[in-house]
C-alpha cells in the first residue's frame, strides 16, 4: 500500500520553492499550492494605473512603501500575493527579504474572470482575519471600486465608486482618485 503523505506545506517551505513558472502565478492557501493563471489586460492595466497614482502620493508625502505582486505570509500555512500592497514608514519592519513577513497596511486585488470568488470571498476572510487594516477591491469590467476598513475585527464597507468618480480611499484620504483613468481603453 502506497504512504501518502496529508502534512501542509509551511509558508517557509512554500518561498524555498523559488521563482513561480511561465504564465502562472503560485500561492499557498491552507498548505496547499493554488495555481492562478497570469494577468489579462484589463487586470494589468488597471493595476499599473493605480500604482502609478498611490507611489507618486506615497512618495510625495513620505507615507511608506507600495509593492506589488509579492508573496506575503498570512499564516504558517498562508501566503498570497495581492496585486497592490503598502506599507506605512512605521511598519515597514515587515519587509523582509523573501516576502511580506505581517499583514499590510492596504491590499488590493483587481478582479479578473477567474480570481472573482477568491477574492471577493476567500481572500475578504483571509486578509479580514490576518489584521489587514485596509483592502480594496478593483473590478476592471465593471469599473467599480469598494473600499473596506476594519474595525473590531469585521470589514465594513466604508468607500466606493464607479465609473469616471472621483474617490477618496482610506488610508489616503488626501489623494483624489480619478477612477476614469483605471479603465483599459476600449
Amino acid at each position: 500500500m502506497p504512504i501518502v503523505s496529508t502534512a501542509k506545506m509551511t509558508a517557509r517551505q512554500f518561498l524555498e520553492l523559488g521563482e513561480d513558472p511561465p504564465g502562472v502565478r503560485l500561492e499557498l492557501v491552507n498548505g496547499e499550492v493554488a495555481v492562478s493563471p497570469s494577468p489579462i489586460p484589463e487586470h494589468s492595466y488597471a493595476e499599473k494605473m493605480l500604482s502609478h497614482l498611490l507611489l507618486q502620493h506615497i512618495e510625495q508625502h513620505d507615507l511608506g512603501r507600495l509593492y506589488g505582486d509579492v508573496d506575503t505570509i498570512f499564516g504558517t500555512h498562508d501566503v498570497r500575493r495581492p496585486d497592490i500592497i503598502f506599507f506605512a514608514k512605521t511598519r515597514l519592519h515587515l519587509v523582509g527579504k523573501k516576502a511580506m513577513e505581517g499583514a499590510p497596511d492596504l491590499c488590493v486585488e483587481i478582479l479578473s474572470p477567474s480570481s472573482i470568488e477568491v477574492d471577493r470571498v476567500d481572500k475578504f476572510e483571509q486578509y479580514q482575519n490576518a489584521g489587514v487594516a485596509n483592502y480594496w477591491i478593483v473590478d476592471p469590467a465593471r469599473h467599480t471600486i469598494e473600499a473596506y476598513k476594519l474595525r473590531d475585527g469585521q470589514y465594513g464597507l466604508v468607500a466606493q465608486g464607479r465609473d469616471s468618480d472621483v474617490v477618496r480611499l482610506p488610508p489616503f484620504e488626501n489623494l483624489d482618485i480619478p477612477l476614469g483613468k483605471l479603465w483599459h481603453p476600449a
